[in-house]
């Protein structure tokens, strides 16, 4: 006996075997059963979600010997010839077989005739979208005004090229693409039943390349069974797909973290030695940075399967959330650049240090930090001499320098007590920067340092933010220190407030001289010019 692809073998022969369309065959069902049958109806979707599939089923529920139900008996004579099909009166088309007018009148010539057979005579017209426009002219009349006998199924992969004339006239159902976990399920079950053997970790792998479509992982699953001799292993399908190991792209993802170019670029010479697909491994890179940004937000959302799971959960505490979606998004624009890279593994590195370079906080020991060559042009902050301060305004709202110091902290030489100052001196970019900015020194008391979070701001405090600004603080005093954020209204100017209130100062104080300017005036009253405020933009 010759062999049966798993995609023939095991096609749904009734509703309830359909995987992922609950949808649709609620609907159908409830038709069924209560008798409130339409004459048409298109069904939509990409390819191998089982459109066809579903056509069929209906039409055996149609014509069963038993009964017109949702659940037909599968036994009678009228089901086993749809099943083996090879039922006379359900006439299925291939619409792209049969485009010309005169094919298609020629289709619709019996349809006043009654069923040979069954119950009702079945149109199962494939691919409609491929009929030429005169053969939908010639469908319309009869779509529209059918015999109480002849039933219309159609499906198209492409509904938006179905005239509106034929759409109006059949009842549409869209069917939906297959999640990864509906098509991995389904070929467990399906591995179980013909007991082979697998390893559970390549399923994933076989339903992620099926996309969305049941047929296609079917079709995979058929040739995994080929390559590994009866066998589904894991590494075997990474192999047959061209999937890169999860070890070469976590790799990848840790070098990120470390900020070190040097190794990330030997992780990508080591994966370039299997000659793999560049595309495929941002891809992955990609799915990995969505789960770990899902874990920062979502500390309860799964990680994944095991032993990759624990590498996902120690990346998500390493990197910032800052730093994954910066990575995510720049690995997004990469994908549509790669294509236009000289060479596929050039055009990956680029994408990849083009992460590093923009990345606005990278760690202090280990990697690359492009900031030290900036760093190493100019003094340091504590070299600097200090900027001329803006006139106080009379009505000035009090700093934080003139609050009260807070108290006595034992340190190598180093204060708190001007907590704007200690900001702009302390290595720190992103939340963790707007953190402090909104913060005013609180108590200092066995070794725990607080600070008041303006209340307008709380959302800055993540407990990523809070746990860089900790280690900063540290690092400036030269001694561990605890930190705890309290949300208190802020009884003086927070640095943020106090830096939008120079920069107003300055800003005004530009305004004025530009307004003063014999220049600017001349040219405004012989030209009829009128300074624009908000072009304005003060020198630092």
């Amino acid at each position: 006996m010759s062999y049966e692809v798993l995609a023939r073998k095991w096609r749904p022969r009734q509703f309830s075997e359909l995987v992922g369309q609950e949808h649709v065959v609620r609907a159908l069902s409830n038709a069924l059963d209560n008798d409130r049958l339409h004459h048409a109806y298109l069904f939509t979707g990409t390819r191998g979600v089982g459109k066809t599939t579903l056509a069929r089923i209906f039409a055996k529920s149609l014509n069963c010997e038993q009964g017109v139900s949702a659940t037909p008996c599968g036994e009678c004579n009228s089901c086993r010839e749809l099943d083996e099909g090879r039922f006379v009166d359900l006439l299925e088309v291939d619409a792209a077989s049969r485009t010309k007018v005169d094919q298609t009148r020629e289709l619709l010539e019996n349809v006043p005739y009654a069923p040979a057979r069954g119950r009702y005579k079945v149109y199962l017209i494939d691919e409609v979208h491929m009929f030429s426009d005169s053969s939908f002219n010639a469908l319309l009349k009869t779509l529209e005004e059918p015999p109480p006998h002849v039933k219309f199924l159609l499906a198209t992969t492409d509904p938006q090229k179905v005239p509106m004339t034929v759409l109006s006239r059949c009842l549409q159902f869209g069917l939906k693409r297959l999640t990864p976990d509906q098509i991995s399920g389904q070929l467990q079950q399906i591995l179980e039943s013909e007991r082979l053997e697998f390893d559970a970790a390549a399923l994933p792998l076989l339903a992620a390349g099926a996309d969305g479509s049941m047929r296609d992982g079917l079709s995979l699953l058929d040739q995994a069974i080929a390559f590994g001799g009866g066998r589904i292993g894991e590494e075997d399908v990474r192999t047959m797909l061209g999937v890169v190991s999860r070890d070469a792209v976590m790799a990848l993802l840790e070098a990120l973290a470390q900020g070190d170019a040097g190794r990330l670029l030997s992780a990508v010479e080591a994966l370039s030695e299997s000659g793999p697909d560049y595309g495929a491994i941002l891809a992955e890179l990609l799915r990995l940075l969505h789960r770990i940004a899902l874990l920062q937000l979502v500390p309860d959302a799964p990680a994944g399967d095991e032993p990759e799971a624990s590498s996902v959960r120690a990346l998500s505490s390493q990197l910032s959330p800052e730093d994954v979606q910066l990575f995510y998004e720049i690995g997004v624009q990469g994908q549509r650049n790669l294509p236009f890279a000289p060479d596929p593994r050039g055009g990956l590195e680029m994408i990849l240090l083009r992460m590093l370079a923009f990345r606005p906080d990278l760690p202090a020991s280990g990697g690359v930090d492009t900031r030290n060559v900036q760093q190493a042009a100019r003094p340091s902050p504590e070299k600097q001499a200090a900027p001329a301060a803006p006139p106080a305004e009379t009505t000035a709202k009090p700093t934080a320098a003139d609050a009260p110091a807070a108290a006595e902290i034992p340190t190598t030489g180093r204060s708190l007590d001007d907590w704007a100052e200690v900001v702009g001196r302390l290595k720190l970019g992103g939340i963790a920067a707007q953190l402090a900015a909104h913060s005013l020194l609180g108590q200092w008391k066995d070794g725990e340092l607080t600070l008041n979070l303006d209340p307008g701001q709380q959302t800055l405090c993540t407990r990523v933010a809070v746990e860089r600004l900790e280690a900063a603080v540290s690092e400036y005093l030269g001694q561990p220190v605890k930190l705890r954020v309290e949300t208190v209204e802020p009884e003086q100017e927070t640095p943020a407030q106090r830096h939008s209130r120079e920069r107003a100062e300055q800003l005004r104080q530009a305004q004025d001289r530009l307004a003063s300017d014999p220049l600017v005036r001349a040219a405004s009253e012989k030209l009829g010019g009128r300074l624009i405020p908000e072009t304005v933009v003060p020198g630092d």
